[in-house]
């Protein structure tokens, strides 16, 4: 057939003649995009990597849950370590961070000294005497594995009655007590709280009816008289510690124990500056945290540029660490009841207070 053949079909028109072209450009996939889900997988599992590498990191420097060492001062190259053990606050039972610090200091081979800084105006008789008899041994152990190992004091703003009973764990160790010009310091002595509101509660038309097995289960009730007996009985207890918190002041200072009566003089309770210790030989020299620890090298027979002193901090759990907060400031909540308990039970201190039987475990 030919081209002009009649026959043939006409072709139909392409859409484009009839109206504007559309044009649909096809976008390819990026790479993230096609295997963004793959790429997630293993994104995941290098973070968790990451932050097992960084535990294991700090694990190596710090034991888990327990206090976390952190540098001070002197030199960051070295092994050698001074370590500041630190007694802050109220010394009662329920808090163990001293006694975790010694527990750290005690397994770490590589502390040649400790200086104890002190920042407390006291405490129950029971916790202060736990706590020097672990500073004790400590620096018992610690000597009998060879080598000096001196125990230095710092005093802070306050150290009286129990936080002075602490840092008598020098020993015989001389120049040894350092205490800040404004430190208050002294109060040795032992108290324990009792007040009458007999009177009050009479008023109120209330009357003491308590059933007891023995004449002196009652001893110390606030809502009674205290008989001249139960005084006296009282009164033999805290003589007794009293007369512990003596020995004690002579082990760690062995100048009172040729003027005995001289120590009686100074042991009435009453405080003393920084100053006036030193003067009437309750404390070595007038010093700073920074005096205490070169002393500490000093006495451990290193140079400051061959050691490095250490602080701890107590360790925050991993939700406070999270949302950027310490364990201290997280605080149980405890019932009325507890509260009330800790309040009317008897209890010896060792503290430079006003309010001592407001001062509650934790």
């Amino acid at each position: 057939m030919s081209v002009g053949d009649p026959a043939l079909p006409t072709p139909a028109p392409h859409p484009a003649a009839s109206g504007p072209q559309t044009i649909v450009v096809q976008q390819r996939d990026s790479w993230f995009g096609r295997f963004g889900k793959l790429l997630f997988i293993p994104l995941v599992m290098c973070v968790m990597i990451i932050f097992g590498m960084l535990a294991s990191y700090q694990s190596y420097f710090n034991e888990a849950g327990g206090p976390q060492e952190k540098f001070h001062s002197l030199s960051k190259a070295s092994l050698q370590k001074i370590a500041i053990v630190s007694v802050s606050g109220t010394i009662i039972e329920g808090d163990d961070f001293v006694k975790q610090q010694i527990d750290r200091v005690r397994k770490d081979d590589s502390v040649v000294g400790v200086v104890l800084r002190v920042n407390s105006p006291g405490g129950t008789v029971t916790y202060s005497d736990y706590l020097l008899h672990h500073l004790n041994k400590l620096v018992e152990e610690k000597r009998a594995a060879g080598g000096p190992f001196p125990l230095v004091v710092s005093m802070g703003s306050v150290c009286a009655s129990g936080g002075y009973y602490v840092s008598m764990a020098v020993g015989e160790q001389e120049d040894a007590i350092f205490a800040e010009p404004a430190t208050i310091t002294g109060s040795i002595g032992v108290i324990l709280p009792h007040y009458d509101f007999s009177t009050t509660v009479g008023r109120l038309g209330v009357e003491e009816d308590s059933i007891a097995s023995g004449q002196f289960k009652q001893m110390g009730s606030p809502t009674r008289k205290m008989t001249a007996k139960e005084r006296e009985l009282f009164q033999t207890y805290v003589d007794e510690l009293f007369q512990g918190f003596r020995d004690v002041v002579l082990s760690g200072r062995p100048a009172f124990r040729e003027t005995p009566e001289e120590l009686d003089e100074l042991a009435q309770g009453q405080i003393f500056t920084g100053k006036q210790a030193v003067a009437n030989g309750l404390v070595d020299q007038i010093g700073f945290v920074e005096d205490a620890v070169a002393r500490a090298a000093e006495l451990a027979g290193v140079s400051p540029e061959e050691v490095r002193c250490v602080s701890y901090e107590k360790a925050p759990a991993a939700l406070d660490a999270l949302l950027g907060v310490s364990a201290s400031d997280v605080v149980a909540p405890r019932s009325d009841l507890a509260r009330l308990l800790d309040l009317s039970a008897p209890r010896a201190y060792y503290l430079y207070s006003v309010l001592p039987s407001l001062v509650t475990p934790r």
